[in-house]
Formats: structure tokens, sequence, C-alpha cells
């Protein structure tokens, strides 16, 4: 399909979805209504209940701990498929030269970019843990948490050469750290259903308010979503920088294989 298909194609779609983008928007309430009776029933309900202070968290990890499972199940099945794909099209036999791009030259690393990478990454990494470890305490959680230090993971790469950045982030150690977390969230469900309570039911103690560990169960399930995002995104970044990665060359066959 050329680009005046697309085009076509686009003002096309543009024209049977403006009316119900239309309808959408004209059925907002206005700037400045009155919120919905959502928000203040769980600011008003879910402090004392569950002792947290972070009603975010309280929202995804308790009144919609299902929903958030489901997401997190459709965040690994979508990291397996792009490790999968990705493998398979460019096969298992990738070095640790880095792929040139012809008329590219190769420029050294300063010393400045060496130090500020090193320790940007700590800090990174220091800060996800942070915020995962808060994430019923204050605005956070184990995604927002797991995700900043999946990038801290990418920071070491400008620093470091790229054997020494496979050897500090193992793709098998990620693997697992992935699956463990699924895991994790998948019992923290199945176990209360188990003693005849409802999935994800708070059979912890709740801890104090505004205490690190409070919550309960939403403690566990913080902890591993954070697993999973961590593991989930580190994997992505290995693969994607496998793909710049050149093929490993052909041994010289010998003289009685020619």
């Amino acid at each position: 399909m050329n680009g005046r298909w697309r085009l076509a194609l686009l003002a096309l779609a543009a024209l049977l979805l403006a009316p119900l983008i239309w309808s959408v928007a004209s059925a907002l309430p206005p700037f400045g209504a009155p919120e919905a009776a959502y928000g203040p029933a769980v600011n008003a309900l879910l402090p004392g209940a569950r002792n947290v202070s972070n009603m975010v968290a309280a929202v995804n990890f308790d009144v919609r701990g299902i929903d958030t499972l489901g997401e997190e199940s459709m965040l690994l099945c979508a990291v397996v498929g792009a490790v999968v794909l990705l493998r398979g099209r460019r096969g298992e036999d990738r070095g640790d030269r880095a792929g040139r791009v012809p008329g590219r030259p190769i420029v050294e690393r300063d010393d400045a970019t060496i130090l500020a990478c090193r320790i940007a990454a700590l800090l990174v990494l220091l800060f996800g843990a942070y915020v995962a470890l808060h994430g019923t305490v204050t605005p956070g959680g184990g995604f927002q948490g797991g995700a900043i230090a999946a990038s801290g993971l990418l920071l070491v790469y400008p620093g470091e050469d790229y054997s020494c950045w496979r050897a500090l982030v193992p793709g098998t150690v990620l693997t697992v750290i992935e699956g463990a977390g699924a895991l994790i969230f998948v019992l923290a469900a199945a176990l209360p259903l188990a003693g005849g309570h409802a999935a994800l039911a708070n059979i912890l103690p709740l801890g104090t308010w505004k205490d690190l560990y409070s919550g309960g169960v939403m403690v566990v399930v913080n902890f591993a979503v954070a697993l999973a995002v961590v593991g989930g995104f580190g994997l992505l970044l290995i693969e994607f920088m496998e793909e710049t990665r050149a093929p490993e060359e052909d041994p010289v066959p010998d003289e009685e294989d020619r």
C-alpha cells in the first residue's frame, strides 16, 4: 500500500469516527463540574479500612485488584511474545561485536560519560526501589518503581561496554524475577480463595496508618508488580540491545570440509 492509499484510508477512518468522537466529547461534564462519587467514596472508606494513604494503590491492588492481575498477565504475555518474535527472527548467533553502519565513525566513551552513567545508574536504581517500597504510603508503587529501576539498568550500558553490561544484567536472572513476580501475584489472589475468602482479600495484618508495611496483602502485591515490571522491562532491553549486535562470523572450514 503506497502513501496515497494510506492517507485515503486515514481520511476515511477519521470521517467515520468523527461523529463518535464528538458524541463522547459532548457528553463529558463541563470544566469545573463536580467530580463523580467514586473518588470521594474511595477517599472516605479506604484509608480507615485498609490503613493506606495512597488511594491509587488501594484501588489498583484492592478495589480493582483482579483487573490489575489481568493487566500484569497481559504484560507478561507481551514480553514473552516480543522475546519469541525477536529471537525467532534473528536467531541465537549474536556475539559481543556491535553491528556497524557504513560510514558512521565509532566514538570512544569520554571519562565524564562513564562517570556520569555509573553515578546516574545507581541513583536511578535506588530511586526506583524507593518508589516501589513506598507504594502504599506515597504516590508511586510497584509498576512505577519497577519502570524506573529498569531504566537504571539501561543506564549501565553507556558507561560500560556491552559484555560488561550483559554480565551485570543477566537475562536468566531477569526471567526468574519476572516469573516470580507474576507467581507471587497469582498466589496472593489464590491463597485467600483456598481459605474461603475473596480473591486478594486482606488476610494479613493491615499495619499502622502511613507505615511502610501497611495495607496487608497490598504490600505483597505491590512487591510482586515491582518484580514483574523490572524483569519484563529488563528482558525487553536485552532483546533490543541484542538487535544491535553483529552476527557471529562462520568459522573458516578446514580443507577436509571444503
